[in-house]
């Protein structure tokens, strides 16, 4: 992979203030550790009210075919996929850095943080009382293009979130882009990895970018980042909505459906892998009061099919109640369970992976997957002659 220039290091520095152990009555007992919290429990894929899914499990490196829809189980031993592999002779595209200051964004400035986490609203079970402070915060963007790329051309592209994530080893996107764009199972597309403004979930300043369900995000996205991406590398980035995706883990999933959802006119083509569909909005909006769970339990079964294609992926340990709220909205499992069923019943184009042996992120699963995502996702996008 070429590097035009070294990425961003973010540097740590910690203090450690070491002392020997006061003998006597002025001795402090040691401070309690914190309970860890229990591992979600495996649910079955078969379960009540499941989709009915076709199996592929027990065959490690099997995926779904990429032109067909449905609900498919994989799993439980993965098989690395080999694109993720640099191949010899394969063009090899060119990643990037810059960084964003919040003091110089017009949406989210300042960003929001909290300390503690919240408490549930007596008089609305369905939202958190928090209480939240300003804070300035820096994002990183990392953009990937292909080595295909023709300056001057518009070309279609695929924003992923909490992003830098080019280099990670499992999931490196530039490789994986590298080899399918190469095989011509995808457009040369641009990658645009964008880091949110950090913290998470109710109080925090990704949890407002990504769990916020109106088209704020994408806007903020358009008019903010897109522009700095096209001046910043010299190159065009397609207004054409079919060719345009995007991409995101847990609440980053949700944050991409979002984006499509509010702004069909924008993005239509979108993969989630552990999507947070959950009653995770905050604070509290009584036209969505169900946050992304709303999504299966009103929008998409109330509204007319949008023009979306979704690629969708969970674990079967996927997380359950992780906090103080207990309003039967926060199983990612059943969220993911429910929205295949509701993309069934209204004719959408989407494919579902259930995946054995998985917890949140499906970390073991997903260097086995993602080839097979982008490929689906893109599918009916045509390829330009000569690639």
């Amino acid at each position: 992979m070429k590097f035009l220039h070294p990425l961003l290091q973010i540097g740590i520095t910690a203090s450690l203030a070491l002392s020997l152990p006061a003998f006597g009555a002025d001795k402090e007992p040691p401070a309690a550790k914190k309970p860890e919290r229990p591992q979600p429990p495996t649910r079955p894929f078969d379960a009540p009210g499941a989709p009915k899914f076709t199996r592929l499990d027990g065959k490690p490196g099997a995926n779904p075919p990429v032109d067909v829809d449905g609900d498919f189980v994989v799993g439980p031993d993965y098989a690395g996929a080999p694109e993720f592999k640099v191949v010899e002779g394969v063009p090899q595209g060119k990643v990037q850095q810059f960084s964003m200051d919040s003091k110089d964004c017009k949406l989210f400035n300042p960003g929001i943080a909290r300390d503690v986490f919240g408490s549930v609203d007596p008089a609305n079970p369905k939202t958190l009382i928090v209480e939240t402070r300003p804070v300035d915060y820096k994002r990183t963007v990392t953009v990937y293009i292909p080595e295909q790329y023709v300056p001057g051309t518009a070309a279609p592209f695929i924003v992923t979130h909490d992003g830098p994530g080019m280099g990670r080893p499992d999931m490196n996107l530039a490789h994986v882009l590298d080899n399918l764009i190469a095989q011509r199972r995808v457009p040369a597309m641009i990658a645009i990895s964008i880091s949110s403004g950090g913290g998470d979930a109710q109080g925090h300043e990704r949890g407002r970018e990504y769990d916020t369900m109106s088209g704020l995000y994408a806007e903020f996205i358009e008019n903010e980042v897109l522009p700095l991406v096209e001046k910043t590398y010299a190159v065009k980035l397609t207004k054409d909505p079919e060719g345009r995706a995007t991409m995101g883990t847990s609440s980053g999933g949700s944050a991409a459906l979002i984006m499509a959802w509010y702004h069909p006119e924008l993005y239509r083509r979108v993969i989630t892998l552990s999507g947070t569909f959950v009653n995770q909005q905050w604070p509290f909006n009584p036209e969505t009061p169900d946050g992304a769970w709303g999504f299966h339990n009103k929008l998409i079964p109330q509204s007319a099919p949008k023009p979306i294609r979704l690629w969708m992926a969970v674990g079967d340990r996927d997380l359950l109640n992780p906090n103080v709220m207990r309003d039967e909205m926060h199983d990612w499992v059943e969220a993911n369970n429910r929205m295949a069923a509701v993309l069934k019943q209204k004719g959408y184009h989407y494919q579902y992976l259930y995946c054995l042996n998985a917890g949140h992120g499906i970390g073991n699963a997903r260097a086995q997957i993602l080839p097979q995502a982008l490929e689906w996702v893109w599918k009916g996008y045509p390829l330009p002659k000569g690639q």
